[in-house]
């Protein structure tokens, strides 16, 4: 009878165990992602400590996000390799040296950018998380567990909310010791606690061979576009955001800031709720319903319409739109890759989305600077969702139906 008992304990306990992976892992991303986005809200401070330009403070903050997304490709390498258990704790470890560094002992623009560039580290856990996550769950649950994962992401509304209240209330260093010490102890957490799953499939070969081989994949660029127009979207939206509504619609600052932070919510929200809809339906249909509703956002904003109700309507239907998208790509990374690959892939995919931030926001002012209106930056936005979806149509349905009939 005991044996009985303890055998129905090691059965719950094992059915519990990937979802104590994923909480564990969602956490470690946003806490590392809370890090990767501390300089970003400190950019006027600094520029006004350090008597910055305006190109200056704006590379201060590009420095991490561009070293976070390019460093995803060789971490979701090593990643496939030696597996999240090993990779969350010594990259979260890590993490705490250049944010100790910045917080405490930069005080130039050379030491800063040299900080922000390790600070980058903090970045490419998404490579690790996603690989780690994936193989705990089965292909038919996938979709959610990966969408949640993907909620680490409000660590960049962690950092946007709370570095400068911290900062002004008790000192510019005090946020930089509070996330070294939350990333401190998740690092001891993660040792301890941290498990790959059982079997999983390691990769052979070099971690160059391997991504040289990975870049190879067609299959590869493809997601990396469709990961560029949704997460980048995100990215770009959420950089951009406040200037286009002070701009285009007068708002104050405080305005433009919460609702551009109703915007972030909402697309963090829908994530989750786009890989659970790929579990149900398929991911490509979702790709292409999600896409279909940025791109009539994008034109409803092209027109100018009244920000009360249209603009704001068409705008969270694109911050849904988005996140929802985010959540369903890597649903079909999940059904396209080979599990001893997904880490890789990853790696590069999830750079094209990071870096996939930048080059809206240059468009859409290149095009006020031009023609001193935003009706063709929107216009190019919707045009690139609607190829985006197209794509997942057609080649991305074609690929994922000759996966599935294997």
């Amino acid at each position: 009878m005991m044996r009985d008992a303890d055998g129905r304990r090691t059965r719950v306990w094992a059915s519990r165990q990937p979802g104590r992976m994923l909480t564990l892992a969602t956490i470690g991303f946003a806490l590392c992602f809370w890090a990767w986005a501390l300089l970003a809200p400190l950019g006027p401070a600094l520029r006004d400590e350090l008597d910055l330009s305006s190109f200056q403070q704006s590379l201060v903050v590009a420095v991490p996000v561009i070293v976070g997304s390019l460093g995803r490709i060789p971490v979701g390498a090593l990643t496939d390799r030696w597996g999240g258990r090993r990779m969350f704790p010594i990259v979260s470890a890590l993490t705490i040296l250049p944010v100790l560094y910045v917080g405490h002992v930069a005080d130039s623009l050379g030491e800063v950018l040299a900080g922000g560039f390790f600070l980058g580290l903090g970045g490419t856990t998404f490579a690790i998380g996603v690989p780690f996550v994936n193989a705990w769950y089965p292909p038919e649950r996938r979709g959610l567990a990966l969408g949640i994962f993907g909620i680490g992401t409000v660590g960049t509304a962690l950092s946007s909310f709370t570095t400068v209240q911290l900062a002004d209330a008790v000192g510019r260093s005090f946020p930089f010791d509070v996330v070294a010490a939350a990333l401190a102890a998740y690092a001891l957490a993660a040792h301890m606690l941290l498990r790959d799953k059982p079997g999983r499939e390691v990769t052979a070969g070099s971690v160059l061979a391997r991504t040289t081989a990975t870049l190879r994949l067609p299959t590869t660029w493809l997601l990396a576009f469709l990961y560029a127009m949704s997460f980048g979207g995100f990215v770009a939206f959420s950089v951009y955001l406040p200037t286009y509504l002070t701009t285009a619609y007068d708002l104050g600052r405080s305005d433009a800031a919460l609702r551009t932070a109703g915007f972030v919510v909402i697309a963090v929200a829908t994530r989750p709720v786009g890989g659970w809809l790929s579990d149900r339906t398929h991911p490509v249909s979702v790709l292409v319903a999600a896409y279909a509703v940025v791109c009539a956002g994008a034109v409803i904003a092209s027109f100018g319409a009244a920000l009360v109700p249209v603009g704001t309507v068409a705008f969270l239907g694109m911050a849904a739109g988005l996140g929802a998208g985010s959540g369903a790509v890597f649903a079909l990374v999940a059904r396209l890759v080979a599990p001893e690959q997904v880490g890789a892939v990853t790696g590069v995919v999830g750079a094209a989305g990071g870096l996939g931030g930048f080059f809206p926001p240059l468009v859409m002012g290149l095009v006020k600077s031009i023609t001193d209106d935003y009706t063709w930056g929107f216009a190019l936005l919707a045009a690139t969702a609607a190829g985006a979806g197209v794509l997942s149509a057609t080649v991305m349905r074609r690929r994922a139906e000759d996966q599935e009939g294997e």
